[in-house]
């Protein structure tokens, strides 16, 4: 390649670039500088609070256990 194919590549990816950010300039706009209200939350603890026993059943079926379905029979 010839010096002046190089500096041609370079113009127009230069003028490319340019282009692009005027571009998105126009669409997009420039950003905001306002003010934003943000929520306060309320910290974590540590502490845990007593279980409702009648969601938490003692004597529920424990999904942790392995149980094997297997097909029976009536005779």
């Amino acid at each position: 390649m010839k010096k002046s194919d190089i500096a041609m590549i370079i113009l127009i990816a230069a003028i490319g670039v340019i282009g692009a950010f005027f571009g998105t300039q126009a669409i997009l706009g420039e950003a905001a500088t306002e003010e934003v209200k943000v929520d306060r939350i309320e910290p974590i603890s540590a502490t845990l609070d007593e279980v409702d026993p009648t969601i938490f059943n003692a004597e529920a079926i424990n999904p942790a256990v392995e149980v094997q379905v297997t097909e029976q029979t009536q005779q």
